[in-house]
């Protein structure tokens, strides 16, 4: 079993930044792979970036390439997502997820956290 906490979700304006934080415990495996996605109120699940376990392959979404970076600790077992120059279509609650490959597709993972809302107002 993988536990997976988000944290650092909040209100910001648009331009400012924000840095989630993606705590894992329980098995977690060094041979993992990290993701980030998003969901907006009755809009589908949206991959935003993942990392391998080596942090040597990282994908992200062209809607943020550019503004926000992925990266990880695995010494402190999280992962990190900085967020800069926020738009308003940004807003979505953000989940990470944990899987055997770096995929963007949601059923590639097997454990998710509890979701961080951020909201980005104009």
């Amino acid at each position: 079993q993988v536990q997976l906490v988000e944290s650092g979700g909040g209100l910001v304006q648009a331009g400012g930044s924000l840095r989630l934080s993606c705590a894992a415990s329980g098995r977690t495996f060094s041979r993992n792979a990290m993701g980030w996605f998003r969901q907006a109120p009755g809009k589908e699940r949206e991959f935003v970036a993942a990392i391998t376990w080596s942090g040597t392959r990282i994908y992200y979404a062209d809607s943020v390439k550019g503004r926000f970076t992925i990266s990880r600790d695995n010494a402190k077992n999280t992962v990190y997502l900085q967020m800069n120059s926020l738009k308003p279509e940004d807003t979505a609650v953000y989940y990470c997820a944990a899987g055997g490959v770096p995929s963007p597709t949601p059923p590639s993972y097997d454990y998710w956290g509890q979701g961080t809302q951020v909201t980005v107002s104009s």
